[in-house]
């Protein structure tokens, strides 16, 4: 089947269906009306999506702004603020037609204009990740009201997928266009197109959404308001929901040994979904620029001296997956057709002694992230040391963990990171030569370069042929075994707890992010 009608046929199939394929009929047997009330951790440093992206913002924001498409849990693109969208054949040219009758929260009408600025004015600006994604643009064009084209320079494989909420989220062109964006008073009460609309940010304490009485689709949102309250210490937020005071836990923002205990009260339940299009992996950075992590054999000596099983069964509680290698079991173009590592303390041990490993002691950098965090660190020390590696803790808060990954200052770090459903957005960057650059802890930390691999993954991004991406990319995943720029660990589940009177509190591969205009509760 041809790829432009593959994508035709996916919008006009999701095209019937309400937020990423809740019927409205469904959605109509929930009550109207009602508060949820939701925990945020930490509290967000702002709520202006096209400024900050991270997670507790975009948990937020991504209700009250929108972008053109949403994703299901398999990363189909579905339709949101664009209804349909086709590609040419040389896949350079991507058109999208609009939803009529869409209004800002202010009452001022969504148009082609607004995403011509957004994407190519404000977003390239303000947003690292989507200014880097369309380094491939060439020119976008508002062709009326309701229709917009992006011009490719050259087929990119993976464009369809950047057009979710926290990637590339619409701005108002009416409030932000002539301003420097970063000072605009409306960062401090943003205006979107979603369900919801802010309403009151009492800092410290929570932030309150109410429901657009005037959004675009039928009968949603049902529920009226919805409270992210703010709440320091983790124990406390577990109280938080054991008492009923809170309804929704995000992943992430109690403990795991927690998560089970409270799962088993009368009338909560636990989902895993919701994560698939960030698809969260973990691994070791190993500083490759430093003996003896510029060793091969030293790095494979780690891969085979980790007991991934045991850190998920006993730091997870059983919420993560042994990772196979550098892509995650849920984005496109992963493989299991390569080398794999299981636990063998005396094949590593071997390879340390070829390495040349001379016994001295490294510093090993945990995530500041928690409990779960800490355990892990402790059992990876372990592990290292029964393979004769010796390590040391080196402790930090979450800012300290950033400034030394930010300079290169560590042997072994932790870290996680989101693969956005695609290797060309969310994988090169951690091995690519160009993305070796002080000052972020999510590019090539390691310093890993090798030309093949540059070359295979720039292919692979150019390339518009499913089947030709794949072969690409399972080449790239057996150089990237063999060679173990960085130690894999685990495909993380991060876990939401909520109580059973929500229904359709996750209808998308981004979960809560853009998910609660389909909440309803009983």
């Amino acid at each position: 089947m041809k790829r432009r009608n593959l994508i035709q046929m996916g919008a006009a199939s999701a095209a019937g269906l309400t937020l990423a394929g809740v019927p409205l009929h469904l959605l109509a047997q929930g009550k109207k009306g009602g508060v949820i009330n939701a925990v945020v951790q930490p509290e967000p440093p702002g709520l202006m999506l096209g400024i900050t992206q991270n997670g507790p913002t975009q948990m937020i924001s991504g209700n009250i702004y929108e972008g053109l498409l949403r994703y299901d849990e398999k990363i189909n693109p579905l339709p949101s603020l664009a209804t349909s969208w086709t590609v040419n054949k040389e896949g350079t040219l991507y058109t999208f037609k609009l939803k009529p009758g869409v209004a800002w929260h202010d009452g001022k009408p969504f148009t082609s204009a607004d995403v011509v600025f957004s994407a190519d004015v404000f977003l390239r600006k303000t947003h690292a990740r989507l200014r880097a994604n369309l380094a491939a643009v060439e020119s976008i064009k508002a062709i009326d009201p309701l229709t917009v084209e992006f011009k490719l320079k050259y087929p990119f494989g993976p464009f369809i997928g950047i057009f979710e909420v926290g990637s590339m989220p619409m701005i108002p062109k009416h409030i932000y266009e002539g301003t420097d964006f970063a000072t605009n008073p409306a960062n401090a009460t943003p205006i979107g197109t979603g369900p919801f609309k802010f309403k009151e940010w009492v800092k410290g304490s929570y932030i309150q959404l109410v429901a657009n009485d005037k959004y675009h689709v039928k009968d949603v949102p049902l529920v009226e308001s919805v409270y992210f309250h703010v709440i320091p210490d983790a124990a406390s937020r577990a109280a938080a929901f054991e008492s009923g005071k809170v309804d929704l836990v995000p992943g992430g923002a109690v403990e795991y040994f927690d998560v089970l205990r409270l799962s088993k009260l009368p009338g909560v339940a636990v989902t895993t979904k919701g994560w698939e299009f960030f698809a969260p992996h973990s691994w070791l950075w190993l500083n490759n620029r430093k003996a003896p992590m510029d060793k091969v054999k030293f790095r494979q000596a780690v891969m085979y001296a980790i007991d991934r099983e045991a850190m998920a069964k006993i730091a997870w509680q059983g919420f993560a997956k042994p990772a196979t290698g550098p892509f995650n079991s849920n984005i496109k173009f992963y493989s299991t057709e390569v080398a794999k590592y299981p636990r063998n303390v005396a094949t590593a041990k071997k390879l340390l002694e070829e390495a040349g490993y001379k016994g001295e002691t490294l510093r090993l950098l945990p995530l500041p992230y928690g409990e779960t965090w800490a355990r892990s660190a402790e059992i990876l020390r372990q592990n290292l040391a029964q393979a004769g590696i010796k390590v040391e803790l080196v402790a930090t808060d979450v800012a300290g963990w950033n400034q030394k990954l930010n300079e290169w200052d560590y042997d072994l770090a932790f870290t996680y990171v989101y693969q956005y459903g695609d290797p060309a957005l969310g994988v090169a960057r951690n091995y690519t030569t160009g993305n070796i650059a002080k000052g972020s802890p999510f590019n090539n930390v390691e310093g890993y370069s090798n030309p093949k691999v540059d070359e295979l993954f720039d292919a692979g991004a150019k390339e518009s042929d499913p089947e030709k991406r794949k072969a690409i990319y399972l080449q790239v995943q057996k150089i990237l075994l063999d060679e173990v720029p960085v130690a894999w660990l685990h495909e993380l589940n991060f876990p939401t707890l909520y109580r059973t009177k929500l229904n359709n509190i996750i209808s998308s591969g981004i979960g809560l992010n853009d998910s609660l205009g389909t909440a309803t509760l009983a």
